[in-house]
Formats: structure tokens, sequence, C-alpha cells
């Protein structure tokens, strides 16, 4: 879609620090006349990109209805609106209900990825989420709360895996945590992290074990805002090297040398 056609953007705001927003995104912030950011989670530095004169809304007190009202009376002023998100707007963002309201109303739309808070806990420890011979796997999920999760795709039965897991939202519920992903298959001695605000300033990262998650959390203040990571991935060693690179592997750009 053009530029030059008015539209509404879905905008990741990153994983919290102001310079892992994309050149897009930034640009964005910049034209747009009219934000909606998510004032809960979104870094406020980010707003500092906005033009004079730029009408700025908190979508923290907002209702959905309310929400769509200001996007919708400025896209239909010919306005230029940016719909600020965390991180990446397709992971825990609720950007379906909005975009269905707009195509109810034939209101195009378009959506800038961001740096999701997985990737931003995952530079911060220098981790690999798939290492070769330890994990090719990695699932993002929640743990149930307030929000259902279907019974398929619970912390117990995604825990068989044993594969690397990044689990949004569940930094208030760690006891229930730590018993399902034991019940699911990870042994007490799994390595863990918890990841506090992951690139912001404030920035906390506390490794432990699966079966001391509850007791970490605890004592270090763990509440919210947190991302926690599981797997063996997080201990960086007994892995293979990736065949990419190895000698005796052929690719489209480089032949095996035979030794």
């Amino acid at each position: 879609m053009s530029d030059a056609i008015n539209k509404i953007d879905f905008v990741g705001a990153g994983s919290g620090a102001v310079d892992l927003i994309t050149l897009r995104g930034k640009t964005k912030i910049e034209e747009a006349d009219v934000i909606v950011y998510a004032g809960s989670l979104v870094n406020k530095e980010l707003l500092s990109f906005a033009k004079e004169g730029c009408i700025i809304h908190n979508s923290a007190t907002m209702t959905l209805e309310e929400v769509m009202e200001v996007m919708i009376n400025a896209y239909t002023n010919g306005l230029k609106v940016v719909r600020l998100h965390t991180g990446d707007p397709s992971i825990y963002g609720a950007i379906r209900e909005q975009m269905d309201i707009l195509d109810d109303k034939n209101i195009p739309y378009e959506v800038c990825p961001g740096v999701s808070a997985c990737f931003g806990a995952a530079a911060s420890l220098n981790l690999e989420y798939t290492l070769p011979g330890v994990s090719q796997t990695l699932i993002i999920t929640r743990c149930e709360g307030k929000t259902k999760v279907p019974e398929k795709e619970g912390i117990v039965n995604l825990s068989s895996h044993n594969a690397s897991m990044a689990i949004y939202l569940s930094s208030g519920l760690l006891e229930k945590l730590e018993s399902e992903l034991l019940e699911g298959g990870y042994n007490k001695d799994t390595p863990a992290a918890i990841v506090y605000k992951a690139t912001w300033p404030e920035e906390q990262k506390i490794c432990c074990t699966v079966g001391t998650l509850a007791k970490t959390g605890a004592m270090n203040g763990i509440k919210d805002t947190a991302l926690i990571l599981v797997g063996d991935v997080i201990n960086k060693s007994d892995y293979e090297r990736s065949r990419l690179y190895a000698k005796d592997f052929s690719t489209g750009y480089r032949k095996a040398v035979e030794e």
C-alpha cells in the first residue's frame, strides 16, 4: 500500500530501548498527526519523536470503543494516525479486533513490525534460542490467568517438548507457572531466566532454574513486566556447531572441502 494513501498505521514500539524502534516506525511517529499509544508498556521517550501539535492519547485509560472512535474520527478528517503498540504488534497486541472494526468501515491500515521482548531478552542474555543439538524450537506463550488459554496450549502440554520457551504475561503467576512446567516435563534443574523490562534502562536479568522460579521472583520483587525464559539453551553449552559453516558442508555459495 502506498504511503501516499492515507491509512492507519499500527507500529511496533520495540521491546523498550528507544533506539530499538525500526527506522520505519520512527518515521511514522514523526509524521503522525494523532498517536494512540499503549501507555502502560510503551517507553514514553518514543513520543519525543512526535512533531509539534501531534495529538497524543494514552490507551491505558481507554476502552476499545474509545480507541477506535479516536482513530476513526482522525482518519475521517484526513489526519495521519499511528496506533503505537509495545514490542511487535503481532504478539499479544490485540490488533485483530481493531483491524476487524476498520475492515467493517473500509478504512485501510498497515502494520510496522517491532522487536518483541523475547528477542530483546535474548540479546540481553546473549542467547541463541535454537542451538543445534539442544533445541530447534522456540515456543512463545503465556500462562493461563484471567485470560484463558486453549487447553491443548496449556503450559503443561507445551512443556512436554522441552523446547526453548519464552513466556509472556506470567510474572505474577510464578508459583503456578513453576508447578505446570515441572508437571509438563521440564526437570527442576532446567535453566530459566527472569528478564524484567528487557532492554529498558532499568532492566534486570536473573538466571535461575525451573524449580526456583517462584522463589527467585519473590526474592527479587518481580510481579509484572517480566519475561520468563526456559530451556537448556540458557546454559549455552553442550550444543553442536551449525552445519552451515562446516568445511564438509556444501551450500549454494560454497563447496565442501574434502579432508
